[in-house]
């Protein structure tokens, strides 16, 4: 499958869509971690989550809502969560949300830090920076997705953490982008065009058992 096949769209897609589908994404995202408290289970943030979507009007949901406390900020999408922790005074949590809006695909994720722990804090300001640079390199060098993704491993490392490479970002369009079989950003071997790709980066902290995730479209 060659490179204009990996970023088809439909007759629906519009880019305009596609930012309104970003912009009520990211509204959810902030909307939700208002509402996660100290002392709420994981399992409860989920269903709020869920609940603010619903009420903000999207379509549906096109990936399964993750909001992840503590050490399961270092598990996968395709993890499953270990056990239901409550969220702590000072404890690290992420959401990722995938939902569909006005049949455009939104998809953003971000970490929030609960309490003054200074190490959370530079986990979760380090995922935000270190998407920053890697969005700035493909805006301004037009290099491949798999040059991303190694670029990505270097602001990792220059920022003393871990970069997970087994989560390298892939395709969103007027649903369903999963038609289209593109698979990984980080596997892309061309320049990725603007409104269709989702850069992701998830780090782990080097010597404890929590990191952070961030994600947003390229755009």
């Amino acid at each position: 499958m060659n490179s204009t096949r990996k970023e088809a769209v439909g007759e629906l897609y519009s880019l305009d869509a596609m930012q309104h589908a970003r912009t009520m994404t990211w509204q959810a995202v902030d909307a939700i971690a208002a509402g996660v408290q100290p002392g709420m289970l994981e399992s409860q943030a989920n269903a709020l989550a869920l609940r603010i979507l619903k009420d903000l009007g999207m379509d549906r949901i096109w990936h399964p809502v993750l909001v992840r406390f503590g050490e399961n900020t270092l598990r996968t999408f395709k993890q499953r969560s270990n056990g239901d922790p409550v969220l702590a005074a000072n404890d690290i949590f992420f959401i990722d949300l995938g939902a569909v809006w006005d049949k455009h695909e939104g998809d953003a994720g971000a970490t929030f830090v609960c309490g003054d722990d200074a190490d959370m804090r530079a986990c979760a300001q380090a995922a935000r920076t270190i998407y920053d640079e890697v969005e700035h390199h493909w805006r301004t060098t037009g290099c491949a997705g798999i040059d991303l993704y190694e670029y990505a491993a270097q602001r990792a490392d220059a920022h003393g953490f871990r970069l997970n490479v087994d989560i390298k970002g892939h395709r969103v369009s007027d649903f369903p982008h999963a038609i289209y079989k593109a698979g990984d950003l980080g596997d892309f071997d061309a320049a990725p065009a603007a409104g269709l790709w989702i850069l992701e980066i998830q780090i782990a902290h080097p010597t404890r058992p929590f990191g952070a995730f961030h994600e947003d479209l390229l755009v």
